[in-house]
């Protein structure tokens, strides 16, 4: 379906809608029917009747149709679908305006507003990321969870006062991925200008240069300049390569090369009247007529990128059966994660006990493999998504004894809006059919409004290190660009449980900081505790600013790091508090855990 199918088909089941509730409000008790002519004559003509014996005149009736079988106008008809239309919600408007802002066409938006409820928009919603689905046949969506996963980096390394995703680099991030290349300046300072820019040194403001080799529907070769004029980390993408320049307005400073050699003025970078105020110099004819080019390549790097992928068919939503038998234990844990106001990513991480899994053996290798099933279902008991995977435990058969003392760990980012759902997972051991297990749990994913401090789950993890590159906002347990495995309670209300061999890593974001209006900054402070709780002693009491991590910044990502190999088998409980100044609030995450030997 293109986009003007789409349109076309949003605008008729709108006014589809709109015309049976209209129906349904007029229908009554039908009048007896009358010939047609009989009708005609009676509406048209003078008549007779009897007063008394006396033969009386009638006038003539005047016709009037029936206004519940008139054809309305046009306008009457926008009125009465006015009437009717379900108000959108703001949920709905914030998946408009904050998720899918830098993803979704013109057409997509118009076709989207004229929605008469929220039937039709959730149907829109559900097209529209499976229009986008690179794979078809999978109940996963590849697209979605890239996109959702961009956002969440563009939130944690673009903020600037604002969250990521509202700046520039944070559109150009999220709709078309990270770049092949960053020449990067932070500080600005000294720049020697290439030829095609004028020649000469000068000194610059920040900014980053973004080379990709090819963008589809773009082209090839794309440099997109941002520069932080405001110093305050808040890049923005520019079509003038001179905006860098920080002495552009300085008389007799940062000189091109025919401008030292006095073969041109200053003065003349504003007489051209085109699009870039360089200097000067050998190359300019050559930009003159190359700025056309940069205006259409500009153009359709802030359009949304097109579609890449055909409508797709109307299809079942997949459902299976949970097998009865013997109880295949596992243990499963959610967290919570920003990634808009809209969306939350909840991470999923299940846990199964390599001793429970049945392994075959052959040639030395003794292979277990489970598979697992989810599905999660809204409060309308409509199921909205479902994942699968195989989880396979290969090991040495002479180690195999060994290797059942381990665990194994299966990781899903599930990005949903705030609301309450139910969560059911069946596991189902391949080489004993019979042994499968399920779990089934309500659960709430949080709401971040703008207005109060917040924060993610804490995570207390085995695991926790950088990610490459390539890897980042990608990959199992990685959330941003830290990699991080979180450490699964048997029960809800049971703590996590670490070797005093081990380091206890500790993971949380925090939400909506305050911004000074005349600072431009952060004004926050954040204390990490760790108690004993059988002594009521503190462990650890150390605290931090939040401009430390970074000033400018609404939303920060706290990351710690503490050996276990000083404390005594017991339990304790960390908890890290946000006290911020500029908003008068304050938020504390704690997570109880237990040291063995």
């Amino acid at each position: 379906m293109n986009h003007k199918n789409l349109s076309i088909f949003a605008t008729v089941l709108a006014v589809t809608s709109v015309t049976c509730a209209m129906s349904a409000q007029t229908t009554g008790t039908p009048a007896p029917p009358q010939p047609a002519a009989q009708t005609s004559q009676a509406a048209s003509t003078p008549g007779t009747v009897q007063d008394n014996g006396k033969v009386v005149q009638t006038p003539p009736v005047e016709e009037k149709p029936d206004p519940l079988k008139r054809r309305l106008s046009d306008r009457q008809a926008l009125e009465q679908r006015k009437a009717v239309k379900q108000e959108m919600g703001n949920e709905y408007k914030k998946w408009l305006t904050q998720d899918v802002t830098w993803i979704i066409s013109d057409e997509e938006v118009r076709a989207f507003k004229s929605l008469a409820n929220d039937e039709e928009r959730d149907a829109f919603i559900e097209e529209f990321w499976r229009r986008r689905n690179p794979n078809p046949d999978s109940r996963e969506n590849e697209f979605k969870d890239e996109h959702y996963a961009r956002i969440a980096y563009a939130n944690e390394h673009f903020a600037a006062g604002k969250p990521g995703w509202m700046t520039d680099r944070g559109h150009i991030y999220i709709a078309f991925g990270k770049p092949d290349s960053i020449d990067s300046h932070p500080s600005g300072g000294n720049y020697e200008r290439p030829m095609e820019e004028g020649g000469g040194s000068t000194s610059t403001f920040p900014f980053e240069i973004w080379h990709y080799r090819y963008l589809e529907g773009i082209g090839e070769n794309i440099d997109i300049e941002f520069v932080d004029t405001c110093m305050c980390n808040d890049y923005h993408a520019t079509i003038d390569r001179s905006e860098k320049d920080a002495l552009k307005h300085t008389p007799g400073t940062g000189q091109s090369l025919y401008e030292s050699m006095g073969m041109a003025k200053q003065s003349d970078r504003y007489s051209g009247g085109g699009m870039e105020q360089l200097p000067q110099g050998p190359m300019s004819d050559q930009n003159q007529s190359k700025q056309f080019d940069r205006l259409d390549q500009y153009a359709k790097l802030m359009a949304p990128p097109p579609v890449k992928f055909a409508d797709l068919d109307e299809f079942l939503n997949a459902t299976s059966t949970i097998l009865k038998g013997p109880p295949l234990v596992f243990d499963v844990r959610t967290d919570y994660v920003k990634l808009t106001n809209s969306t939350v990513m909840v991470p999923l991480t299940l846990q199964i006990r390599n001793g429970d899994i049945t392994y075959n053996t052959k040639d030395g290798e003794s292979v277990g493999k489970v598979n697992i099933l989810g599905r999660v279902s809204n409060i309308n008991h409509r199921v909205i998504m479902t994942f699968e995977e195989t989880v396979l435990v290969d090991t040495p058969s002479d180690l195999l004894e060994r290797a059942k003392n381990n665990l194994s760990i299966y990781w899903k980012a599930l990005p949903l809006p705030p609301g309450r759902y139910k969560f059911e997972i069946a596991v189902k051991d391949v080489n004993n059919p019979d042994h499968v297990g399920a779990w089934r749990r309500s659960v709430d994913v949080p709401k971040y409004d703008d207005d109060q401090l917040a924060s993610s789950s804490l995570i207390l993890a085995d695991q926790m290190e950088r990610v490459g590159t390539s890897e980042v906002g990608t990959g199992n347990f990685v959330i941003g660009n830290t990699k991080i495995r979180p450490r699964v309670p048997a029960t809800v209300s049971t703590p996590v449980t670490f070797h005093r061999g081990q380091n206890l890593n500790f993971w949380m974001q925090v939400y909506n900081l305050g911004i000074g209006s005349d600072t431009k900054k952060n004004d926050a402070t954040i204390e990490y505790q760790v108690l004993d709780l059988a002594t009521n002693k503190q462990i650890l009491d150390s605290s931090e600013p939040a401009s430390k991590l970074n000033p400018n910044a609404d939303q920060l990502t706290l990351e710690k790091t503490m050996s276990l190999a000083t404390l005594e088998p017991g339990h304790y409980q960390v908890t890290i508090k946000v006290n911020d100044a500029n908003k008068q609030q304050k938020i504390a995450q704690s997570a109880p855990f237990t040291v063995v030997q």
